[in-house]
């Protein structure tokens, strides 16, 4: 217990000494080691580190997981060391009932077929999208995680430890200077001098009675000084040497950063193959509002209405070009021709088009030099 209070008493005095020297310092009474200009630039580099990449941590989150509540959720169970439950995309979700509604509606229908085909591409969708926030969380969030709660960490706890060696260096540089100004004044005027009891260390403990001699205090002083610096040199290596350690962790973060940019691109490439896909599947569904503008047409003008059979016996082959009606268009997406009446597109060529009467509005009879076939409306940009 008498060892306890003891050193309980010691870590206060130094406690105190630091804040007089702290104080001090902030009002121009004492002086102030400075680190060299390399140092200062290794600490604001790494604290210009911290700053950012707790930004872009932050930022990164937000844009994996928009919504904040499970955000929250995903750090309590980190923070139990519990692994949290799988939770559905809302791609899958909206799949889901897509897919729920196209059993009600009747999967024959045109709408009920539709929303099956959409629903399917839209699980896929989330599924690509879980498995981009996975990749993306271990390969990208959890390096910067790891920086922001280790290793910056441990670089703060030594700089932390760096300034009190520097407090306390200074502190007995100041200690010094008054004894071996009191003891030159001492020499000078004995009759003149200061008090020991006034001038020695607020912490200091007598080893000897109050009218030691000045140049014993003096030894002393240097003895601690001498300790000091030794202690500060050391933290100082210490501290540069984590401070420099800021460049590895540069180029660590930045292959996460090209691993990062490369599973988001694999992300929306694989997006846009299954939107692709299904704007295919979509094109050679029948047109439920052609059919039906086509049946009300033909029950209002008896005698000009075109039979299924008369579509299908349509030949394309011997389709000729209007002399008015024929435009230009752009081509979207590639396509690839069903059968011998369709005509094979690739993206951003340039076409003619135009329509005869009895087709799908949803085609068109496209033209590019010799070749002739349908193509659907849908993979083209009609130009004026």
């Amino acid at each position: 217990m008498d060892f306890n209070v003891k050193k309980l008493a010691s870590d206060a005095g130094v406690f105190f000494t630091r804040a007089v020297q702290f104080t001090e310092e902030k009002l121009g009474q004492a002086e102030k080691t400075e680190l060299d200009a390399h140092f200062e630039s290794l600490m604001s580099r790494a604290d210009c580190t911290k700053n950012w990449t707790e930004k872009i941590f932050r930022q990164t989150e937000v844009l994996l997981q928009p919504n904040p509540s499970a955000r929250i959720e995903e750090f309590l169970y980190e923070k139990l060391d519990r692994k949290a439950p799988s939770r559905i995309t809302n791609g899958e979700l909206l799949g889901q009932y897509m897919q729920d509604a196209a059993k009600e509606f009747g999967p024959g229908t045109p709408y009920g077929s539709t929303l099956m085909e959409v629903g399917e591409c839209e699980r896929r969708l989330g599924e690509a999208e879980r498995d981009f926030l996975q990749t993306s969380a271990i390969s990208f969030l959890n390096p910067l995680r790891n920086f922001l709660e280790g290793d910056w960490r441990t670089i703060s706890k030594e700089r932390r430890l760096l300034e009190n060696r520097r407090l306390d260096l200074d502190a007995c540089k100041t200690r010094l200077k008054k004894a071996k100004a009191a003891e030159v004044k001492a020499a000078v005027s004995p009759s003149t001098a200061p008090d020991f009891e006034e001038t020695r260390p607020r912490n200091y403990v007598l080893s000897a009675s109050a009218s030691a001699l000045w140049s014993e205090e003096v030894e002393k002083a240097e003895h601690e000084l001498r300790v000091a610096q030794t202690e500060f040199d050391r933290q100082a290596e210490v501290t540069r040497l984590l401070l420099e350690g800021i460049s590895s962790t540069h180029v660590n973060h930045l292959r996460c950063l090209h691993e990062f940019v490369e599973a988001q691109a694999a992300y929306y490439k694989q997006c846009n193959l299954h939107m692709q896909d299904l704007q295919k599947e979509l094109s050679r569904f029948p047109n439920a509002f052609a059919v039906n503008s086509m049946s009300a047409a033909g029950s209002s003008l008896p005698g000009t209405a075109t039979s299924p059979a008369d579509a299908e016996t349509l030949k394309i082959e011997e389709v000729q070009a209007p002399a008015t009606g024929t435009r230009k268009a752009k081509v979207l997406y590639d396509y690839d021709a069903a059968d011998s009446s369709e005509l094979s597109l690739l993206a951003d060529e340039l076409i003619t088009v135009y329509t005869v009467p009895g087709m799908d509005s949803d085609w068109l009879v496209g033209e590019r030099g010799n070749q002739k076939g349908k193509v659907p409306v849908t993979y083209l940009e009609l130009l004026s």
